[in-house]
């Protein structure tokens, strides 16, 4: 598996209703600190020329877009993410290996070929809601199938709960990604993720990549937000 450069380890989570705010926060940022995320929220409202604006200031973009559908329409989709030049993509490891083996094949061989990752179970779901989904035992066994699934199916990484990172990590490649939401550090509010782990724990869990919203976004000082959380991993 090819190796892939991990600094810098936080992406933060772009959850704003305007633009506006997200721009202003982005102005204060460093694309050598962070990368960044836009979610469904964004990008439904403002589009492809919001998620290009950001490439252009050179961050990388992780387009948060969770498609799931059958596998032609998956495959288009992530080939048209693909040319907004976005740094990775996700879809989700439910949609089954098809509908995964077809998006990585259809990445193959273009000029930009993002990160390709599946989210699992959602941090925001406990154990009563993924049963009352249908699915059968823990969010962690579940998390683990979906996991070795989305490995045999081509894909760079998974979306996981950092909670579940310690019993992926040993059972997929090392190169393979772990991208973990829910992570709060020790000061923060847990907000509507049930899931959840501190910066630090979670990369020692064996997570590669920290998705971080409100507790940079919402802070009075975003940057100084961002540079605690990473003083806190580089200290640990």
């Amino acid at each position: 598996m090819t190796i892939i450069k991990k600094d810098p380890r936080v992406i933060v989570a772009l959850d704003f209703p305007s633009a506006e705010p997200a721009l202003e926060l982005v102005a204060a940022l460093d694309p050598t600190l962070c990368r960044l995320k836009v979610g469904k929220e964004m990008f439904t409202r403002f589009g492809p020329p919001f998620v290009e604006a950001l490439v252009t200031k050179g961050f990388d973009v992780f387009l948060d877009l969770k498609f799931h559908d059958i596998p032609n329409t998956v495959a288009a989709a992530c080939a048209a993410a693909a040319d907004l030049g976005v740094w990775m993509i996700n879809l989700h490891a439910s949609g089954g290996r098809r509908m995964m083996e077809t998006a990585r094949e259809r990445l193959e061989g273009l000029p930009h070929s993002p990160l390709l990752v599946a989210v699992t179970i959602l941090t925001s779901l406990g154990q009563e809601d993924i049963a009352e989904a249908g699915f059968s035992g823990t969010p962690a066994e579940n998390v683990l199938r979906l996991a070795k699934l989305a490995e045999s199916s081509g894909m760079d990484g998974i979306v996981c709960s950092p909670l579940e990172a310690a019993d992926v990590r040993p059972v997929v490649d090392s190169g393979f990604l772990l991208v973990t939401p829910g992570v709060r550090p020790s000061w923060a509010a847990l907000g509507d993720q049930l899931r959840v782990m501190t910066p630090s724990d979670a990369l020692n869990s064996g997570a590669d990549y920290l998705v971080i919203g409100r507790p940079i976004t919402a802070a009075p000082d975003p940057l100084q937000s961002l540079q605690d959380i990473l003083t806190e991993i580089r200290a640990d």
